[in-house]
């Protein structure tokens, strides 16, 4: 990989309000070496001037699904693995154009794609993959319809057998865990209230035991990781809190005082607003059914009010989208909905520097600094002045780098 050198680069830090100031960075492998004003290049290196334009950490999404390409979830039956794959490469390119370098994957990717990204052979983001949701019977992943009485979720060759895995009781969840930590998993998802694209559970349906979930925890914290939970009830919200889980996946219907539990536990919040605006115009037409269509009614409109509250007790908040079906292109609308209560410098800093922290890279990602990835984005403006720089599918960026490999170079050389 030939060293590269980014001049003239006024470089964006989310937690520096001063007018950022023109600098080089100097690249070796996959990795930031040094930064400062007239570096002295070495000899075999590439050099891209960046004209004084602005430089951003890449962009992290803490809540995607590439590989749910159906709107209608329940559809996911009639999908095989093969085209879900082919749907989802041109996902994965399309977001690593519009800047993200990063995702978390909350179900349905597993360790072969993330390979494939991580050799090459696929164009896309830095993956970090949840494998298969846990879910109870009857909870938000078991999408079986009401006339299946198959106790064991289908392991067909479809779609939707890879979305998530049916388990109850300890001794259950426990040996789910294992399962998909030997299966490459990065992070535990774990199902704890009811959802809005499930046709069967009250969304404020409570799922899971205390106990269930401590030992989900628990063996994911002997791997060294975590547990996600896709909640939407303040009480399913404080079950998981209480018990160890560490980002509560959307929360729009949290109250204060599980925000402030949350703000005590040091637990994150990462909320995915564009899904629901985007659903709002689709879903009917996909076929959900007027239950599901009243239950996304009612989190589009609580999705604000639960970040004010967030904001208000000290929860960190992270950034995440969750867009399924054809959507994928609304991706970084996130910031513009999130814009009616936060500055542009606080969401850039939930998809940047918070999201890292979620992912247990604080050091390595959501930060230009010696020693982190060369996850590096050239704009043509200052997206803490103007968000519009971020839209437009990547317009606006002429230099995407991941890991200090060059994605798209617009400028001349």
């Amino acid at each position: 990989m030939t060293d590269i050198v980014l001049k003239n680069v006024r470089v964006l830090d989310v937690d520096i309000e001063a007018e950022p100031v023109l600098q080089d960075i100097l690249i070796k492998d996959d990795r930031i070496i040094e930064m400062g004003k007239a570096l002295s290049a070495p000899g075999d290196v590439e050099v891209i001037d960046g004209g004084g334009r602005f430089a951003l950490p890449g962009l992290i999404d803490c809540h995607v699904h590439p590989f749910l390409a159906e709107t209608n979830l329940a559809k996911l039956s009639e999908v095989p693995p093969t085209l879900m794959t082919a749907r989802a490469v041109n996902i994965l390119r399309d977001m690593l154009h519009r800047g993200f370098t990063t995702i978390r994957d909350a179900t349905g990717a597993d360790w072969g794609i993330k390979k494939a990204v991580s050799d090459g052979e696929v164009e896309g983001p830095r993956m970090f993959i949840a494998c298969r949701a846990l879910t109870q019977t009857g909870g938000h992943g078991d999408f079986r319809s009401l006339t299946d009485d198959d106790y064991a979720p289908c392991k067909c060759g479809h779609a939707l057998a890879y979305t998530s895995l049916i388990a109850d009781g300890e001794d259950e969840v426990r040996k789910a865990v294992r399962e998909q930590l030997r299966q490459g998993a990065d992070q535990i998802k774990i199902m704890v209230s009811g959802g809005v694209s499930s046709p069967h559970d009250p969304l404020e349906c409570d799922q899971y035991s205390a106990q269930e979930i401590r030992v989900i925890v628990d063996e994911a914290r002997k791997r060294g990781t975590y547990v996600m939970a896709h909640a939407y009830g303040a009480s399913a919200i404080k079950m998981a809190l209480e018990n160890g889980v560490r980002t509560i996946e959307h929360g729009n219907l949290i109250d204060a005082e599980a925000a402030e539990l949350a703000a005590e536990k040091g637990a994150f919040l990462v909320p995915t607003l564009i899904t629901y605006d985007v659903l709002s115009r689709t879903a009917a037409d996909s076929g959900w059914t007027n239950d599901m269509l009243g239950k996304l009614d009612r989190v589009r409109a609580a999705g604000l009010n639960a970040i004010e509250l967030c904001r208000q007790a000290g929860v960190k908040i992270g950034f995440g989208t969750d867009l399924l079906g054809d959507s994928f292109g609304h991706q970084s609308e996130e910031f513009l909905i999130r814009a009616a209560i936060e500055t542009p410098r606080e969401i850039i800093r939930s998809a940047t520097k918070i999201n890292a922290e979620i992912l247990q890279k604080s050091d390595e990602l959501g930060v230009l600094k010696p020693g982190a990835f060369a996850d590096i984005l050239i704009l043509d403006g200052n997206p803490f002045e103007d968000l519009s720089v971020l839209q437009d599918q990547g317009a606006q960026m002429p230099v995407i780098m991941k890991g200090g490999e060059i994605a798209k170079n617009t400028l001349v050389r």
